[in-house]
């Protein structure tokens, strides 16, 4: 079983490129929740909707959120109203939050209705949640601490971080722990490791768990540049280092056995084994070639 630690759209969508390479129900997803948030009376999973529109083949590809085809009407009348609008949902979106909610509010845990979510969409795959209870993350910024929708979305990551912590200690998800003890391989896919991974590491007994497995991860920074998202000015922020690959090594440190990067990112990259290739998922071929790439990779290294 290959185990995937996953947060929005580039960890999606290398994960889709693993579900498309292996037997999709040898593969089992672990997903960010510390961007979870209750908006308009509604539980919204942003990174497990990504996974889930993403996997479902509904994504739109376009904007890298919610669904392909998509309108806003619903949103447009809440705006009409006077209602908070920085978080623009769907209106198909919005069946997705409705149907959650409603399951939360009836004591169904998150672990329970997402899989019950992913199997109307046919989703082989295993997804789970990182956990069952809240684990916010907060930005400590020039400016104060701010939930992570307020700043990334609400203020378009402007204030400058200067940390991330999460609020709440949660037990991970049923199936969590048992699902890293039982991989043969542990990818963390191209995601922001400060808010899309280290929430998920944050959880009692998963760096414990992760330690005793072969963990290669790929690399978020193209050329000292994130593809989507805040990590490249991020990165100089919480460090002081200039983003690259090898930030990303330094920063997961000894869980790594390896790492894939862009080709010309090798730089300063010591300790973990290194493969360097096209990282850039442009269409679902380039997925399927990285995750091919990424998994003959990490498997060649139980034989080193």
């Amino acid at each position: 079983m290959i185990v995937v630690l996953s947060g929005g759209v580039g960890g999606a969508r290398f994960l889709d490129g693993v579900v498309r390479a292996l037997p999709p129900d040898t593969v089992t997803a672990i997903v960010n929740t510390g961007d979870d948030f209750v908006h308009l009376g509604l539980t919204i999973c942003p990174d497990l909707d990504t996974v889930m529109y993403t996997l479902a083949g509904l994504s739109d590809e376009q904007r890298g959120w919610g669904l392909q085809g998509e309108s806003f009407a619903a949103m447009e009348m809440a705006r009409r109203y006077g209602g908070p609008d920085w978080f623009s949902l769907g209106d198909r979106d919005l069946a997705t939050h409705l149907l959650r909610s409603e399951a939360l509010a009836a004591a169904q845990s998150l672990s329970t209705v997402t899989a019950r979510l992913c199997g109307a969409l046919g989703i082989r795959a295993r997804i789970l949640p990182m956990a069952d209870e809240p684990c916010r993350t907060i930005i400590d910024t020039d400016e104060g601490a701010l939930p992570f929708q307020e700043w990334f979305v609400r203020r378009r990551a402007q204030p400058p971080v200067r940390g991330v912590r999460f609020v709440g200690k949660p037990a991970p998800a049923p199936g969590v722990l048992a699902a890293i003890e039982a991989a043969e391989l542990v990818m963390f896919g191209p995601s922001n490791p400060y808010v899309s991974i280290d929430p998920i590491l944050s959880l009692d007994g998963v760096r414990a768990a992760l330690a005793k497995k072969r963990v290669v991860a790929v690399s978020p920074i193209v050329g000292g540049r994130a593809i989507k998202g805040p990590l490249a000015t991020m990165i100089p922020e919480l460090t002081g280092a200039p983003p690259s690959a090898a930030a990303i090594a330094r920063h997961y440190g000894a869980l790594l056995a390896g790492v894939v990067v862009e080709r010309g990112d090798e730089a300063g990259l010591s300790g973990p084994a290194v493969h360097a290739t096209d990282t850039i998922m442009r269409s679902t071929d380039d997925r399927l070639r990285l995750a091919n790439e990424a998994l003959l990779f990490a498997r060649g290294l139980a034989a080193t």
